[in-house]
């Protein structure tokens, strides 16, 4: 089994090198690592994007929520020093402080052309929906917040938007697309018909939706149904499942309900503090303990197993949590233990 810590003890330093004292160090101390990182060559095609990505992407739904700058840009740092390479964020997240932390990131460390840049469009409040006018409007925005003159995956979010016709939607896309702002096309909240309609579409010549975000983990499979399973199938679609870990309840840190008034992060873990959900932890605790991983880590690994999931999109509130949730990606499940997952979840 494959683990991508940050703990390594490969060197590329000479015996003579080896052999000598540092200053300071303890003999013992491990060898730091030295050269690229340990995932940097673990990448999956991205569905028919033209994308390669690490097969975990990092989400900013924290970053200027819950998550300060200087953490948010640590969290950035670790994931990519673990071999990550594609970043998520939305419009709307955080009213757009996440995507001005991201671009900051972006900007700092010099890493445009190393990240695939994937941005949900739709939800923000002086552009909202998937109109013309304010589509356009949303994609210049997120470029100037994001500091950069592209976005390589815009998932186009049809749960803000009921009412505009999706051709006028994918008409806007082929504009954004021709003029290079835009590489992908990606959707969220578009159902299966609609997904067959925009394959449709595209035969006339729109650009075709190749990424899909679907909410999707153990406990939550509804969203992602048959039907939606079919499509997404048939023409080849990248499935980026959302809500990875529940709201972090699959980490397994939250056991017991919390007295007093309930955060929002507190009643999204209360809703799963049952006995399916108590079950479903024991299940990850014991193929956890087998194989030496957190929950966190075999929550993503389950995701992975999953038939037609490329990447699932996570987020995190500290380094440490990305160091487990990369794990995952190294983790490959056997049927036993995706069996009694399973049951247990059920």
């Amino acid at each position: 089994m494959a683990f991508f810590g940050v703990d390594s003890t490969l060197s590329s330093s000479s015996p003579e090198a080896l052999s000598t004292p540092v200053p300071g160090v303890h003999p013992s101390a491990p060898i730091p690592v030295q050269g690229p990182p340990v995932g940097q060559n673990v990448r999956t095609p991205l569905g028919e994007s033209g994308l390669d990505i690490f097969p975990l992407i990092l989400g900013g739904a924290e970053f200027g929520w819950n998550v300060d700058l200087e953490s948010s840009h640590d969290i950035l740092d670790t994931y990519v020093e673990l071999g990550g390479n594609a970043v998520h964020t939305s419009d709307s997240f955080a009213a757009g402080r996440s995507e001005h932390i991201i671009g900051q990131w972006l900007h700092s460390r010099g890493l445009r052309d190393d990240v695939a840049l994937m941005v949900r469009i739709g939800g923000h409040a002086d552009n909202p929906g998937l109109g013309s006018v304010n589509l356009v409007r949303a994609v210049e925005a997120s470029l100037t917040r994001l500091r950069t003159d592209r976005i390589d995956v815009l998932y186009l979010d049809a749960t803000s938007d009921s009412t505009t016709a999706l051709e006028d939607t994918l008409a806007t896309a082929e504009w954004l697309v021709d003029s290079g702002k835009v590489r992908a096309l990606g959707a969220i909240g578009y159902t299966a018909a609609q997904l067959v309609e925009a394959r449709i579409y595209s035969s006339a010549g729109f650009p075709r939706i190749t990424v899909l975000d679907v909410p999707f983990n153990v406990l939550r499979r509804h969203e992602f149904d048959a039907d939606l399973r079919l499509v997404a199938g048939a023409q080849g679609m990248a499935v980026t499942p959302s809500h990875a870990l529940e709201h972090g309840f699959l980490a397994g840190r939250q056991r017991t309900r919390l007295r007093g008034a309930l955060s929002v992060r507190g009643a999204q873990l209360a809703a799963n503090l049952n006995r399916r959900g108590s079950r479903t932890l024991r299940a990850l605790d014991a193929v956890g303990t087998e194989l030496g991983v957190p929950d966190a880590a075999v929550a993503v690994a389950w995701l992975l197993a999953q038939k037609l999931v490329t990447a699932p999109i996570i987020n995190a509130f500290a380094s440490a949590q990305v160091e487990e949730l990369v794990q995952g990606v190294g983790v490959r499940l056997s049927r036993a233990q995706l069996s009694d997952i399973a049951r247990a979840s059920e």
